[in-house]
């Protein structure tokens, strides 16, 4: 009985009623993507050369904290590059399955199945129509204009930047609000050693894990029950408050706040910033004892 009811749990899924929040997820992720790319032509993101780090605004901060590629360093100053969308919406990867239910990718079968954004192979599961252009699209890595023959894009008036940046906002929050539901619903993986995500009712066994430390693993995935974070990462930066100085110096560091990445881009063309984040970005806090 506990057999025949594994096998037919398939018909089970996908549950009617979470069908409406994948395709609200969906469109969330579109809206999202789009006006991050927009605001990325007026506001000014720098990304760190040897380190994960960015930084939002005109200049980035002085503080020595740069770990290098393999976090072999410690305390050093940033190297800024400017920076692109991936560094605002990190990309997250995970095996497109045929099937909700069907047997564990092996490891000589890594090649056999394509890679797509995590958050659209959990839309796909709860049964969300996705069309294959969206899908496998690979997203624009860089969205500044360079002196390359092209023609600069016409520039976008103040109200026109606070409706994009409030609509991007909004639905931000209705993209990560739409994933937690999904999660309570369709399993999904992530490892504990790196962030490999697998949505589906257990972990892949391609030996892909890449910490080195682990090497007894053989790169073996060590998987734990995924997270909203896990699919759609936040991207904590630094935020600069109004008394706080022009460029933040590493002497500030314990008075500074932090925001969500994309929180950050649309707080600075005029969004309302919801009152939750208020103390990660410490908006009443202390300004630094002047040097």
């Amino acid at each position: 009985m506990i057999l025949k009811r594994i096998k037919s749990r398939s018909k089970e899924y996908p549950i009617k009623r979470m069908i409406p929040v994948a395709q609200e997820v969906v469109r969330a992720r579109e809206i999202v993507t789009e006006g991050v790319s927009t605001l990325l032509r007026v506001v000014p993101v720098h990304s760190c050369k040897f380190c994960p780090e960015v930084h939002i605004g005109a200049t980035g901060h002085e503080m020595k904290t740069c770990h290098g590629f393999k976090r072999m360093i410690k305390d050093q100053p940033h190297k800024w590059v400017p920076g692109n969308l991936n560094d605002i919406l990190v990309p997250v990867q995970a095996f497109h399955l045929n099937e909700m239910f069907q047997d564990e990718i092996k490891h000589d079968q890594r090649f056999d199945y394509p890679r797509v954004p995590a958050v659209l192979e959990l839309c796909h599961q709860a049964g969300a129509d996705i069309p294959d252009e969206l899908l496998y699209r690979s997203e624009q890595l860089s969205t500044t204009v360079r002196g390359n023959g092209q023609q600069p894009p016409a520039p976008i008036l103040p109200d026109q930047l606070r409706y994009v940046g409030q609509r991007t906002l909004d639905a931000w929050e209705s993209l990560r609000l739409g994933v937690t539901k999904l999660l309570l619903v369709y399993p999904s993986k992530v490892c504990e050693h790196c962030s490999e995500v697998h949505v589906g009712p257990s972990g892949h066994k391609a030996r892909m894990c890449g910490v080195f430390k682990f090497e007894g693993w053989k790169g073996m995935h060590k998987w734990k029950k995924a997270g909203v974070d896990d699919l759609v990462p936040q991207k904590i930066v630094w935020h600069r408050r109004p008394h706080d100085p022009p460029v933040l110096v590493d002497g500030g560091r314990d008075y500074y706040g932090h925001a969500p990445a994309v929180i950050e881009l649309c707080m600075q063309v005029g969004a309302r910033v919801p009152p939750k984040y208020h103390c990660m970005m410490k908006t009443h806090g202390l300004a630094p004892p002047v040097q």
